[in-house]
């Protein structure tokens, strides 16, 4: 999908089509993250350390079971 660079105001700006908000599941005021990668770069709208912070946490959360079940009685 080809997108082209426009002027927004005093700045720059990308207009997102329709079906492309849709498939991110995206709506005005949402926020995209960009990150570099090998093959340019990648946008999401997700957060990845974000999602690296959840993973370390689900791993804690795995090895400590009992240690947390115990503190939520």
């Amino acid at each position: 999908m080809e997108l082209k660079v426009t002027q927004i105001g005093n700045s720059l700006g990308v207009i997102l089509p329709k079906e492309l908000l849709s498939n991110l599941r995206l709506d005005k005021g949402d926020s995209l993250w960009v990150s570099l990668s090998p093959d340019g770069f990648n946008v999401t709208p997700y957060d990845p350390e974000f999602a690296e912070q959840i993973d370390a946490a689900r791993k804690i959360m795995k090895k400590r079971r009992n240690a947390l079940r115990a503190l939520a009685k």
